[in-house]
């Protein structure tokens, strides 16, 4: 196709990433030092992709501030999903902006352009569908989809069974016919499915193909995600292992290890140790003597002279105190009802949260934003926003 235009559903908020969600939806969440959603129109660039639409619903306001009316000169227009009422819905409110072939992805997993254009070039204009599908293990707790002979004879959600399921990669091409059967499906209680619609697309004998590709796929589901989301993201080279030293202040006594990214305007003091897998986003300070590693560390954090930081991910604006530990993981994390045994998750510092220093994180240690935590204190499980946590 020699334009290909692209909806980006983008209006979730991701709430088993609480609290990093508490203030910007999940596509804003940084993978390495960048937002999610910036790595998905990169992709979708490299594509080939000529202009994008953008469904925002949960902090809409802050993704529009953020990336305005274009994106590397490709024009972006934006409608609103009201209400978080499904993918379905979401395509829905796209509606009035497309009338022939349609790239459709997700604005909160990141998919390798490979993908893309494998979708892209698979997909016939008598297809009503074509679906990007991966070979892989773990799709129980995704959407699992047979294929026969190229034809895709059945989706299922959460599959539990032992055929042989490719995983949906969240990567669509769609004809027009797509609106017709997302309103025609039986819709789910409080939503409209995407995949709804296209089983109802299969089951009206409509010509639904899939693709597999060989592209990387990675999705943060928990916050602990948002660690290998980063680290594999240096493993395919989508971001640089590298530092900025034009751009970042630099001790000349500091050790960098890479693979690291560090944002502009950071700050590394002397005898501080960087990396491996270490992400700064933009305005971090890393002290004197301090040691971060295994860590994804949100713009304007502090961490203090000698404090140890691994396996952490923060939010923005976090102060990290002198002599802080945070030891790494595995640890248990409590998230609702639910607790996860033996994540690599040293802690989750939420926003703004203020260590005052000296402090041990036990490993698996949520902590909500705006926490105040005491000098000397022991900190562990999951706090709520807005606790005293004292010594």
């Amino acid at each position: 196709m020699d334009s290909v235009s692209a909806v980006v559903l983008a209006g979730g908020e991701g709430s088993r990433l609480r609290p990093l969600t508490r203030n910007r939806p999940k596509p804003l969440l940084p993978a390495a030092t960048t937002p999610i959603l910036e790595h998905v129109f990169d992709q979708l660039l490299e594509a080939g992709v000529t202009d994008i639409t953008v469904v925002v619903g949960y902090g809409r306001n802050r993704v529009q501030a953020y990336f305005g009316p274009t994106y590397r000169n490709v024009p972006l227009t934006y409608v609103t999903q009201e209400q978080q009422l499904g993918s379905g819905h979401a395509l829905l409110a796209a509606e009035s902006e497309i009338d022939d072939t349609t790239l459709v992805v997700n604005g909160d997993q990141i998919v390798e352009n490979r993908i893309i254009s494998d979708v892209l070039e698979a997909h016939e204009s008598d297809s009503a569908a074509t679906l990007g599908l991966l070979n892989r293990h773990d799709v129980e707790s995704y959407g699992g989809v047979l294929l026969e002979d190229g034809a895709v004879t059945e989706i299922v959600e959460n599959p539990q069974d032992e055929r042989s399921y490719r995983l949906n990669a969240g990567v669509y091409a769609f004809e027009p016919a797509i609106f017709d059967a997302i309103r025609a499906a039986e819709s789910r209680v409080g939503e409209q499915s995407l995949t709804d619609g296209i089983v109802e697309l299969i089951e009206s004998d409509a010509d639904v193909q899939g693709v597999v590709s060989e592209g990387l796929w990675v999705d943060a589901t928990y916050p602990w995600d948002l660690l290998d989301v980063s680290f594999e993201l240096f493993e395919a080279g989508l971001v640089d292992g590298r530092h900025e030293d034009s751009s970042a202040m630099i001790h000349e006594s500091a050790v960098v290890r890479e693979p690291v990214v560090i944002a502009p305007d950071c700050e590394i003091g002397a005898g501080a140790v960087v990396g491996p897998y270490a992400c700064l986003g933009e305005n971090v300070t890393v002290g004197s003597n301090a040691v971060v590693e295994r860590s994804v560390i949100d713009t304007d954090t502090r961490v203090g002279a000698s404090a140890t930081v691994a396996d952490c991910v923060t939010g923005v604006g976090v102060t990290i105190g002198n002599g802080t530990v945070i030891p790494g993981g595995p640890g248990d994390v409590r998230v609702g009802d639910r607790v996860f045994e033996d994540e690599a998750l040293g802690a989750l510092l939420g926003d703004r949260v203020d260590d005052q220093g000296g402090s041990t994180y036990v490993p698996g240690t949520v902590v909500g934003p705006e926490t105040n935590v005491e000098a000397g204190a022991t900190v562990r499980g999951t706090l709520p926003a807005e606790t005293e946590v004292r010594s």
